[in-house]
């Protein structure tokens, strides 16, 4: 691993981490406009920090909820003989076809009395469960068995040889996917709305939309940026814990699948159970309400235009968002320093604002630095990228940390220019966990709503605000047709992102 990272790595980098910094930059800008005595008692209130406390109680019992549900279920899938095994596959990942805001009204519709930090917690974590799940799978496919069958044969429980051989192989993985959990939970405001949590994106909303107060807002929206800072830190020194205790690699082939016996049944109703709270629940409750819709008539005409929209920016947002995750992730991939982690650091600030913030932060900054892009489509793409770049970087950085240095240095001595060995070796062995990010990134772009109710181009709709619009008038039997289309177009990316990965 090198020691100077090259300064095409750095430039682009920090290239990167000014575009993420915009929105935090009109944070400060706005709040220093209000001068010190105006902020110290929003900052100081009694509301502000129960404001913190609700918000990182929600992130903990999802990112826990999460390590739960999601490495048991990544386990079931890659290392049980499971019936039906790539049916387990895909219902595991799925739920990130469901955006928070549809599951929670399901829920609330469904059980009327399940509202606050319950309901919130529980919706949040069926949700965002496949962030672990999905990681943790590709990390178990990847795990060597060798120094697994070394510790049973010293006399380990299979347990015990699992705890001390694999979960440290996979610990930097499932952190990573709870981490992308804490902060989805952090800046969510769908389900927190319908729940009637007061967590800090429901409060900056309120103090935007029925305060009219802007600097508490920005407040506010900059002491949930340090708390993400903060989750962001505990992450890496999590990783950086497990990475040291992790074993050396070994040259056997990855752990094959192996008969659960009497667990099978145990195994098959968990796995069944998540799925029906997960998918079920949200499904049944939106084709009650399709009925309904579809009985009053249905405009295809703006049905078809939504999903195109919505297809079209998200997957403009998820290359702009693997375009800025690149170099950021090749240098934590390879490097080490305090330089390097506070770059890789920044980058996931963008997940933690709201969307609502990060939608103001760019209307004003296109208004007043490049007008030519207010209210454009690729305004509303740079908005998704700044906001979804930790699932880039993150898929960025694992499947850089996969390319052996030495395959790239031998390519190197046999003459090959830097940019021959990006091509023929890094690029090619990296291109599936780089796709995965992608896929990621345009799967939550597509159930985005804040940002994109205020960056939209004029007359342009996506299936989220289409949906959104008509649920705040209570048309909930109109507004069916697009959240059932929203979830079919977002299942693709999520069952793509299901499939094991393909080996040459």
């Amino acid at each position: 691993m090198g020691t100077r990272p090259p300064k095409v790595l750095l430039a682009g980098s920090l290239v990167t981490g000014v575009l993420v910094a915009i929105p935090l930059v009109y944070l400060v800008v706005r709040t220093s406009e209000a001068g010190w005595a105006d902020v110290e008692p929003l900052l100081l209130r009694g509301r502000t920090l129960e404001l913190a406390v609700n918000s990182l109680a929600l992130a903990a019992s999802v990112a826990a909820g999460c390590l739960l549900i999601g490495v048991p279920t990544a386990w079931l899938i890659t290392r049980a003989d499971l019936p039906w095994a790539p049916v387990w596959r895909v219902l595991a990942a799925l739920p990130l076809a469901v955006p928070s805001y549809v599951a929670a009204y399901a829920w609330v519709a469904t059980w009327p009395g399940l509202h606050g930090f319950v309901g919130s917690v529980l919706v949040l974590t069926l949700v965002s469960s496949p962030y672990v799940t999905i990681p943790v799978a590709a990390a178990l496919r990847r795990a060597d068995r060798d120094v697994e069958d070394v510790a049973r044969t010293l006399g380990r429980s299979p347990w015990g040889a699992a705890r001390s051989t694999v979960w440290p192989q996979i610990a930097p993985a499932a952190g990573a996917g709870a981490l992308l959990a804490a902060l989805y939970a952090l800046s969510d405001f769908g389900a927190v709305a319908v729940m009637r949590f007061e967590a800090f994106t429901y409060g900056i909303q309120l103090a935007y939309r029925v305060g009219f107060d802007r600097t508490l807002a920005a407040v506010m929206a900059l002491v949930l940026t340090v708390l993400a800072l903060l989750v962001v830190l505990a992450e890496r020194w999590f990783r950086g814990n497990a990475e040291r205790r992790q074993p050396p690699a070994g040259t056997g082939a990855p752990a094959s699948t192996r008969p659960l016996g009497r667990g099978t049944v145990p195994a098959l109703t968990g796995l069944a159970a998540v799925a029906v709270l997960a998918l079920g629940v949200p499904i049944v409750s939106l084709f009650v309400r399709l009925a309904e819709g579809t009985a009053r008539g249905l405009e295809w005409g703006e049905l078809y235009a939504a999903a195109v929209a919505t297809l079209t920016v998200s997957s403009i947002g998820a290359v702009i968002a693997i375009m800025m995750a690149l170099p950021v992730g090749l240098l934590a991939a390879r490097y080490r320093g305090r330089g390097v982690a506070a770059l890789e650091s920044a980058s996931y600030l963008g997940n933690a604002l709201p969307g609502i913030v990060v939608g103001l932060s760019l209307v004003f900054f296109t208004v007043n630095v490049v007008p030519g892009l207010y209210q454009t489509s690729l305004a509303l793409a740079f908005a998704y990228a700044v906001m979804f770049l930790p699932k880039a970087v993150g898929s960025v950085r694992a499947s850089m940390a996969q390319v052996p240095p030495g395959l790239e240095d031998a390519a190197r001595t046999l003459g090959r220019s830097p940019a021959q060995v990006w091509g023929a070796v890094t690029a090619r062995i990296a291109l599936p966990g780089v796709t995965a990010g992608a896929l990621l990134v345009a799967l939550t772009a597509m159930k985005e709503l804040p940002a994109t109710l205020l960056l939209r181009p004029t007359g342009m709709d996506t299936l989220a605000t289409e949906m959104w619009s008509r649920t705040t008038v209570n048309a909930y039997g109109s507004a069916a047709p697009y959240a059932v289309t929203l979830m079919l177009v977002a299942s693709v990316p999520a069952y793509l992102l299901s499939r094991p990965e393909r080996r040459a």
